[in-house]
This record gives C-alpha cells, sequence and structure tokens, in this order.
C-alpha cells in the first residue's frame, strides 16, 4: 500500500512539473532541458555553441533563431548535404528544433 501511495505521489509531482514546464516557457525546468539538449551539440560546436577558432564546423552561439530552424530542418529533409548533421537532425522533433534554436540564439557570439 505504501508503495503504491509513493509511487501516485511521484506520478503526480512528474506530471505537475512536466505541465509546469510546458505552460511557462521561460521556467527554470525548461531551460534546464534546453541547455541538457544543446549540450549534445558541445563535441562539433563548442561549448555554448562557439566554435574554436578556426575550426571548420560554424558556431550556433547568438546565430538567428530562424536561420537556425531553417537550417536544421534541411538536415533533417535531406535538403542540406552533411556528413552526421542529417542523421543527427533526422532524431529531433519539431519541438526540440525550435528548443535548440531558441537556446542557441538567445546566447552572445
Amino acid at each position: 500500500m505504501q508503495f503504491k501511495f509513493r509511487f501516485t505521489a511521484a506520478l503526480v509531482l512528474a506530471l505537475g512539473s512536466h505541465a509546469f514546464a510546458q505552460s511557462s516557457p521561460t521556467s527554470a525546468a525548461n531551460i534546464l532541458h534546453q541547455r541538457t539538449l544543446a549540450a549534445t551539440c558541445a563535441n562539433c560546436h563548442g561549448t555554448d555553441g562557439r566554435s574554436a577558432e578556426g575550426a571548420s564546423v560554424p558556431s550556433l552561439a547568438g546565430q538567428p533563431q530562424a536561420t537556425l530552424v531553417a537550417q536544421l530542418k534541411a538536415f533533417k529533409d535531406g535538403s542540406r548535404p552533411g556528413t552526421i548533421m542529417p542523421q543527427l537532425a533526422r532524431g529531433l522533433s519539431e519541438a526540440q528544433i525550435d528548443q535548440l534554436a531558441s537556446y542557441f540564439a538567445a546566447l552572445k557570439r
């Protein structure tokens, strides 16, 4: 009985925090989610989307949001060729593309 209560309470808390994060785009949970998603880009595009000087991959930080969305969608639909990016972009949802673009656009170059 106690396990069932704990599970139910945890589920209610998880659903409630998920709903809160969805309803408040600037919430701490949403920002943390964006940072976590953006961290997957760091191996190639550098920490916080700032590529190393002279790197062949572009910096993402400070790029216009619309440009980032367009480029990710182009990689996803195959209209922009690339080595690894088309494969990675195919795994992103529309919401994740928007979150990534929003995150990197808000950063200083």
